[in-house]
């Protein structure tokens, strides 16, 4: 298990605001070192921006309603959004410029993840489908039928051997990649909507429910290996840290939780000192918005001096 030193080694140190969203932000990207970062916002535009000086970029019109995700490729060559519109579009980070209109969800997208290699994009939408993308091709290699209410949330394993599907029919699906995609596993036990899906780099998954719960799971066997309770509202997002150890959770009841992945046990609860919507969480940064003005707060852990025993 960790040692509660680590309560001692967790601390905000930073606050940081993005202004230029017109509208509610809905979701923000990153790239892997941290400099670049992507929103989206129900004005309907994508707005790149340079995540250290906090100046924007650039903004782009593509869509032709609601921003609901965005997502970075982990060379940051490219990356997407989808919409309201129906529609994913795969930017040139160089360039700005699209490359792949993506059609074939008849309502809203709600969530879109690269692979780790890039190669493949998962979109979720209102039309309880996901469909896995070709990003060098622009069409679609898997459309994955199964659940009864809209994709919420996806996730492939780092090991590209499962991607992870949530939804707000309160399941969590895991489907191979290496086999049929028919061999999927259906994990139940959340009594809410499923709205966050992660995976660590040794494999473990998470998923984290309006129910105010986070479960970790076996996503081999399915198993459930620990529920995590403790926060007081909807839990909006779920990630973990590099080498798996810690996870974190962000929730509508104004906190962070950090968790021991091993024990279960909920190691620092981190407050929002004002009413802020927390939407989703990177280590070490967590992103909520209040109407158009998105709030970056950063967190930092001294993970030398995080004791294992």
């Amino acid at each position: 298990m960790l040692s509660k030193h680590v309560e001692d080694n967790y601390c905000h140190v930073d606050l940081r605001n993005y202004d230029g969203h017109k509208d509610e932000v809905n979701c923000c990207a990153f790239s892997p070192d941290m400099e670049i970062m992507v929103t989206g916002s129900d004005d309907g535009r994508v707005r790149v921006w340079n995540r250290v000086t906090a100046n924007m970029v650039c903004k782009l019109k593509g869509h032709a309603g609601a921003i609901k995700s965005v997502a970075i490729t982990a060379d940051s060559k490219y990356f997407a959004s989808a919409a309201f519109d129906h529609k994913v579009l795969i930017w040139k980070t160089r360039s700005a410029k699209v490359v792949h209109e993506l059609k074939g969800h008849s309502r809203s997208v709600e969530t879109i993840s690269f692979s780790p290699d890039g190669r493949y994009l998962c979109s979720g939408s209102w039309d309880n489908t996901a469909i896995v993308w070709s990003v060098d091709k622009g069409n679609a290699v898997f459309i994955l039928n199964g659940h009864k209410n809209m994709v919420q949330c996806c996730v492939f394993s780092y090991d590209m051997k499962y991607l992870a599907t949530g939804s707000w029919d309160h399941t969590v699906r895991v489907w191979p990649l290496e086999s049929s995609v028919n061999d999927v596993k259906v994990l139940t036990g959340h009594t809410s909507n499923v709205h966050s899906v992660a995976f660590s780099r040794p494999g473990m998954l998470a998923s984290g429910s309006w129910d105010k719960s986070v479960r970790l799971w076996n996503p081999k066997s399915g198993g459930l290996l620990h529920i995590l309770a403790g926060h007081d509202g909807w839990v909006q997002a779920v990630t973990f840290s590099t080498d798996g150890i810690l996870l974190g959770s962000a929730s509508d009841d104004e906190t962070v939780r950090l968790w021991d992945v091993v024990s279960g046990e909920c190691i620092k609860v981190l407050e929002v000192d004002i009413y802020l919507y927390i939407f989703c969480i990177y280590f070490h940064f967590v992103c909520s918005y209040l109407t158009s003005h998105l709030h970056i707060f950063c967190f930092e852990i001294d993970i030398k001096n995080v004791l294992l025993f």
